[in-house]
Protein backbone atom coordinates (compact mmCIF):
# COMPACT_ATOMS: atom_id res chain seq x y z
CA UNK A 1 0.00 0.00 0.00
CA UNK A 2 1.62 3.43 -1.07
CA UNK A 3 -0.98 5.84 -0.39
CA UNK A 4 -2.11 6.21 3.45
CA UNK A 5 -5.60 5.14 3.84
CA UNK A 6 -8.29 6.96 6.13
CA UNK A 7 -11.46 6.06 7.78
CA UNK A 8 -13.85 8.65 8.92
CA UNK A 9 -15.94 7.79 11.33
CA UNK A 10 -18.84 10.25 12.97
CA UNK A 11 -22.42 10.25 14.46
CA UNK A 12 -25.09 11.92 11.63
CA UNK A 13 -25.26 16.01 11.50
CA UNK A 14 -21.74 15.90 13.09
CA UNK A 15 -20.57 17.60 10.05
CA UNK A 16 -18.68 14.18 8.96
CA UNK A 17 -19.12 15.05 5.02
CA UNK A 18 -18.65 19.34 4.79
CA UNK A 19 -15.39 18.42 6.50
CA UNK A 20 -14.53 15.48 4.05
CA UNK A 21 -15.25 18.20 0.90
CA UNK A 22 -13.33 20.56 1.99
CA UNK A 23 -10.25 18.63 2.75
CA UNK A 24 -10.42 17.39 -0.88
CA UNK A 25 -11.03 20.97 -2.32
CA UNK A 26 -7.39 22.08 -0.62
CA UNK A 27 -5.80 18.81 -1.30
CA UNK A 28 -5.67 16.73 -4.85
CA UNK A 29 -3.37 14.15 -3.22
CA UNK A 30 -6.38 13.25 -1.01
CA UNK A 31 -9.31 10.87 -3.11
CA UNK A 32 -12.89 9.86 -1.87
CA UNK A 33 -13.82 6.41 -1.81
CA UNK A 34 -17.22 6.44 -2.92
CA UNK A 35 -19.46 3.89 -0.99
CA UNK A 36 -22.49 1.84 -2.20
CA UNK A 37 -25.66 2.19 -0.79
CA UNK A 38 -29.71 1.35 -0.96
CA UNK A 39 -30.86 4.77 0.78
CA UNK A 40 -32.37 7.34 -1.63
CA UNK A 41 -30.32 10.05 -2.25
CA UNK A 42 -30.61 13.35 -0.68
CA UNK A 43 -31.49 17.16 -2.78
CA UNK A 44 -28.13 18.30 -4.48
CA UNK A 45 -26.68 14.10 -4.32
CA UNK A 46 -25.21 12.90 -7.20
CA UNK A 47 -24.79 9.18 -7.82
CA UNK A 48 -20.93 7.73 -8.51
CA UNK A 49 -19.68 11.21 -6.71
CA UNK A 50 -21.91 11.43 -2.81
CA UNK A 51 -22.98 7.36 -3.34
CA UNK A 52 -22.74 4.76 -5.64
CA UNK A 53 -27.56 4.01 -5.41
CA UNK A 54 -28.44 0.60 -5.65
CA UNK A 55 -31.39 -1.10 -4.84
CA UNK A 56 -31.43 -3.85 -2.31
CA UNK A 57 -31.39 -6.60 -4.88
CA UNK A 58 -27.52 -5.36 -6.68
CA UNK A 59 -26.37 -4.57 -2.71
CA UNK A 60 -27.14 -8.19 -2.20
CA UNK A 61 -25.73 -9.83 -4.90
CA UNK A 62 -22.56 -7.67 -4.71
CA UNK A 63 -22.62 -8.66 -1.13
CA UNK A 64 -22.63 -13.09 -1.71
CA UNK A 65 -20.32 -11.84 -4.50
CA UNK A 66 -17.44 -10.93 -1.63
CA UNK A 67 -17.32 -7.61 -3.91
CA UNK A 68 -17.33 -5.36 -0.29
CA UNK A 69 -14.04 -4.68 1.95
CA UNK A 70 -16.97 -3.68 4.83
CA UNK A 71 -20.77 -3.59 4.83
CA UNK A 72 -23.01 -2.34 7.63
CA UNK A 73 -26.93 -1.50 8.43
CA UNK A 74 -27.42 1.64 9.27
CA UNK A 75 -30.72 4.22 9.67
CA UNK A 76 -32.80 1.60 7.48
CA UNK A 77 -30.18 1.46 5.21
CA UNK A 78 -27.72 -0.76 3.51
CA UNK A 79 -23.96 0.43 3.28
CA UNK A 80 -20.98 -0.96 1.60
CA UNK A 81 -17.13 -0.27 0.50
CA UNK A 82 -16.44 -2.03 -3.42
CA UNK A 83 -12.73 -4.09 -2.34
CA UNK A 84 -11.63 -3.22 -5.49
CA UNK A 85 -12.06 0.30 -5.50
CA UNK A 86 -10.12 0.81 -2.51
CA UNK A 87 -6.83 -1.83 -4.08
CA UNK A 88 -6.83 -0.02 -6.94
CA UNK A 89 -7.39 3.50 -5.10
CA UNK A 90 -4.35 2.42 -2.73
CA UNK A 91 -1.84 1.48 -5.31
CA UNK A 92 -0.98 5.39 -6.27
CA UNK A 93 0.48 7.94 -4.14
CA UNK A 94 -2.68 9.46 -3.60
CA UNK A 95 -4.79 9.06 0.33
CA UNK A 96 -8.02 7.23 -0.12
CA UNK A 97 -10.72 8.05 3.02
CA UNK A 98 -13.55 5.77 3.79
CA UNK A 99 -16.25 7.75 5.15
CA UNK A 100 -18.10 4.78 7.03
CA UNK A 101 -19.90 4.19 10.55
CA UNK A 102 -18.05 2.80 13.24
CA UNK A 103 -19.03 -1.26 12.09
CA UNK A 104 -17.75 -0.61 9.07
CA UNK A 105 -14.46 1.17 10.88
CA UNK A 106 -14.35 -2.10 12.82
CA UNK A 107 -14.27 -4.63 9.70
CA UNK A 108 -11.54 -2.35 7.76
CA UNK A 109 -9.42 -1.93 11.05
CA UNK A 110 -9.42 -5.90 10.89
CA UNK A 111 -8.03 -5.88 7.32
CA UNK A 112 -5.61 -2.99 6.92
CA UNK A 113 -3.86 -2.44 10.42
CA UNK A 114 -1.91 0.14 9.02
CA UNK A 115 -5.42 2.28 7.99
CA UNK A 116 -5.53 5.50 10.19
CA UNK A 117 -9.06 6.13 11.71
CA UNK A 118 -10.67 9.75 12.80
CA UNK A 119 -14.02 9.95 14.86
CA UNK A 120 -15.72 13.40 14.99
CA UNK A 121 -17.56 14.90 17.77
CA UNK A 122 -20.36 16.96 18.34
CA UNK A 123 -19.52 19.79 20.64
CA UNK A 124 -22.65 18.88 22.33
CA UNK A 125 -25.93 16.94 21.89
CA UNK A 126 -27.95 20.41 21.57
CA UNK A 127 -25.79 21.37 18.71
CA UNK A 128 -26.27 17.66 17.16
CA UNK A 129 -29.50 18.01 17.40
CA UNK A 130 -29.76 21.72 15.75
CA UNK A 131 -27.89 20.73 13.10
CA UNK A 132 -30.17 17.70 12.00
CA UNK A 133 -33.19 19.65 12.26
CA UNK A 134 -31.41 22.56 10.42
CA UNK A 135 -31.06 20.19 7.60
CA UNK A 136 -34.63 20.29 6.97
CA UNK A 137 -34.30 16.96 5.34
CA UNK A 138 -35.87 14.41 8.06
CA UNK A 139 -39.20 13.97 9.50
CA UNK A 140 -38.81 14.38 13.75
CA UNK A 141 -39.40 10.52 13.97
CA UNK A 142 -35.95 9.84 11.51
CA UNK A 143 -34.40 12.76 13.50
CA UNK A 144 -34.92 11.05 16.54
CA UNK A 145 -34.05 7.59 16.10
CA UNK A 146 -30.20 9.33 14.57
CA UNK A 147 -29.99 11.04 17.99
CA UNK A 148 -30.99 8.01 19.86
CA UNK A 149 -28.55 5.80 17.39
CA UNK A 150 -25.91 8.48 18.01
CA UNK A 151 -25.09 7.89 21.71
CA UNK A 152 -23.88 3.84 20.30
CA UNK A 153 -22.27 5.14 17.81
CA UNK A 154 -19.86 7.93 20.22
CA UNK A 155 -19.08 5.27 22.46
CA UNK A 156 -16.93 3.61 20.23
CA UNK A 157 -15.00 6.73 20.39
CA UNK A 158 -11.84 4.84 22.46
CA UNK A 159 -11.33 2.42 19.51
CA UNK A 160 -9.78 5.56 17.17
CA UNK A 161 -6.55 7.09 16.55
CA UNK A 162 -7.78 10.46 16.65
CA UNK A 163 -10.50 12.73 17.24
CA UNK A 164 -11.88 16.07 16.36
CA UNK A 165 -14.41 18.37 17.61
CA UNK A 166 -16.48 19.94 15.43
CA UNK A 167 -17.59 23.03 16.99
CA UNK A 168 -15.91 25.94 14.56
CA UNK A 169 -15.57 24.23 11.19
CA UNK A 170 -12.55 25.84 10.15
CA UNK A 171 -10.66 24.66 13.06
CA UNK A 172 -11.88 21.10 12.69
CA UNK A 173 -10.81 21.47 9.13
CA UNK A 174 -7.43 22.72 10.61
CA UNK A 175 -7.29 19.65 12.55
CA UNK A 176 -8.25 17.49 10.16
CA UNK A 177 -5.58 18.62 7.46
CA UNK A 178 -2.87 18.59 10.52
CA UNK A 179 -3.68 14.54 10.93
CA UNK A 180 -3.30 14.20 7.05
CA UNK A 181 0.31 15.96 7.04
CA UNK A 182 1.38 14.24 9.59
CA UNK A 183 0.98 10.83 8.69
CA UNK A 184 2.89 11.63 4.99
CA UNK A 185 5.84 13.26 7.37
CA UNK A 186 6.50 9.61 9.10
CA UNK A 187 9.79 8.84 8.23
CA UNK A 188 8.51 5.18 6.47
CA UNK A 189 6.93 7.20 4.14
CA UNK A 190 9.26 10.16 3.59
CA UNK A 191 11.97 7.88 3.13
CA UNK A 192 10.21 5.88 0.24
CA UNK A 193 9.11 8.76 -1.52
CA UNK A 194 11.99 10.52 -1.64
CA UNK A 195 14.12 7.60 -2.03
CA UNK A 196 16.24 8.85 -5.06
CA UNK A 197 17.01 12.50 -2.86
CA UNK A 198 18.19 9.91 -0.19
CA UNK A 199 20.71 8.46 -2.07
CA UNK A 200 22.79 11.42 -2.85
CA UNK A 201 22.67 12.80 0.98
CA UNK A 202 24.34 9.77 2.38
Amino acid sequence: MIGNLYIITAASGTGKTSLVRALLELDPQVKLSVSYTTRKPRPGEVDGVDYHFVDDAEFMRMLEEGDFLESAQVHGARYGTSQNRVDIGLQDSNDLILEIDWQGAEQVRRLYQQAISIFILPPTLDALEHRLTGRGQDSAEVIARRLAAAHEEMSHVAEFDYVIINDKFEMALQDLCAIVRTQRLKCEKQLRQHEALLKTLF
